[in-house]
């Protein structure tokens, strides 16, 4: 991969993580059933559940387990996809939408369930996810919301203004909605557990091993890293998300990578603390530049946006004013509250907003496209990704497999996307 991202050692989460597993470069060359490249939510979550089902499985990750979007977002597990039930029915059909409907459904128990299972020690909470409206338009999509998903059985409640002021702690939303399953993890160290899950069932991780090139030879797939040491396998799972680059063709401009930026205060003083999200809900509101916060188990205000496109320098903080101004109209209360972190992530949004599977040639599966809510999605799309793996049975899979497609005029893209971010500035109105 070409691009060059900055360390995970500003965030949060890296401060604050639980031991990686020991991992060491691929330093010759080795053979397995499947190869996974990517050693976040869903190339772990594959490795995982394959070698459960007695595959084979060589890991390569070009950097850190979780160094990408995986040790890099606000810990959000939210529940569904960008879309409601009503409109994937609409769009796939009864069968198929009902199909989607339900694995939507599922991320955040297979999340939750694994550090279960696995007995992973890491922060987690599960107290429901809270989607504040800022307008009338926003409050009709939460009576829709609350509609679709208590249809499928969710015990979703609408909020007036009064009870969102009390549960957020603020009373800059004319209401919402609230949804019992959501919930928060420490992201990097949940990818951690995964690893070390994995690596208990037989998987096999190189960190430091970035894949250079993919060729296929004699029924088999060589998968050659930078220092020249290759995997050969059957199969290849490729799981790169926001961090794909050019290894395989047109896959890079088949997303926009765009930044998250977030920022953490030091611990709240515990007056200002039982003032904010008291209940330990996680939040993100109905914004189309969305805001998303949450407070750590170590009492810490997080806050998340979108920033610029170009990749902010942790050296020079006015990249994340914006988030710093919001916090302060949002939550007067911790207004002035140092800021301790800051640190962005990539976010793979593809042009329909859905998550993408492609199978571009034999043996090799490609997944693309978190959308904002890959620790959920992307762990439950491991888990379909393993028994599709080793049944053949594309029923086993959330959407149908489907040809690379680049977004049009990719090379204008900054320009678009700029323009798209200005209206959603002005439409979305501020805080």
């Amino acid at each position: 991969m070409s691009q060059e991202f900055f360390p995970l050692s500003p965030s949060l989460w890296a401060a604050t993580a639980a031991p990686a597993p020991v991992t060491t470069p691929l330093q010759s060359d080795v053979k397995a059933d499947v190869v996974v490249i990517g050693a976040g939510y869903c190339g772990l979550s594959t490795a995982l559940h394959l070698a459960e089902r007695g595959v084979r499985v060589v890991v390569l990750e070009a950097r850190d387990i979780g160094f990408g979007g995986s040790g890099r977002n606000g810990g959000q597990v939210i529940p569904g996809l960008k879309y409601d039930p009503s409109e994937l029915l609409a769009m796939f059909g009864r069968e198929k939408g009902q199909r989607l409907v339900d694995f939507a459904a599922s991320t955040v128990d297979s999340v939750f369930n694994l550090i279960d299972k696995h007995g992973m020690a890491i922060p987690h909470v599960r107290r429901g996810w809270i989607q504040g409206s800022h307008s009338s338009a926003a409050l009709k999509q939460a009576e829709r919301r609350v509609r679709d998903w208590g249809a499928q059985g969710v015990a979703t409640k609408l909020l007036d203004r009064a009870e969102t002021a009390r549960l957020l702690g603020t009373d800059k939303y004319l209401g919402g909605w609230i949804d019992p399953r959501g919930g928060g993890v420490q992201p990097l160290s949940y990818a951690r557990g995964l690893a070390h899950a994995a690596m208990a069932a037989g998987v096999v991780i190189h960190t430091d091993s970035p894949a250079t090139q993919l060729l296929q030879d004699k029924g088999r797939w060589q998968v050659t890293t930078a220092g020249g040491a290759r995997v050969s396998a059957e199969r290849v799972v490729l799981c790169t998300n926001g961090y794909t680059g050019g290894l395989w063709p047109q896959l890079s401009k088949s997303i926009i990578n765009a930044n998250s930026f977030q920022i953490a205060t030091e611990p709240l003083p515990e007056v200002v603390r039982r003032s904010i999200l008291p209940e330990g809900h996680v939040s993100s509101d109905a914004r189309n530049l969305l805001l998303y916060y949450r407070i750590d188990h170590s009492g810490r205000l997080l806050m998340g946006g979108r920033g610029t496109f170009n990749e902010p320098d942790p050296a020079l903080p006015g990249d994340w004013s914006h988030l710093e101004n919001v916090i302060g109209k949002l939550f007067p209360q911790a207004a002035g509250i140092p800021i301790a972190h800051r640190w962005c992530g990539h976010v793979a949004i593809t042009r329909d907003y859905l998550p993408h599977l492609h199978e571009p040639a034999p043996g090799l599966l490609i997944d693309i496209g978190c959308q904002g809510r890959g620790i959920g999605l992307q762990t439950r799309m491991g888990q379909a990704l393993a028994e599709y793996i080793t049944t053949g049975d594309e029923q086993a899979l959330p959407v149908a497999l489907s040809p690379i497609k680049p977004f049009p005029l990719y090379g204008l893209r900054r320009l678009y996307i700029s323009a798209v971010i200005g209206w959603y500035r002005m439409t979305d109105g501020g805080v």
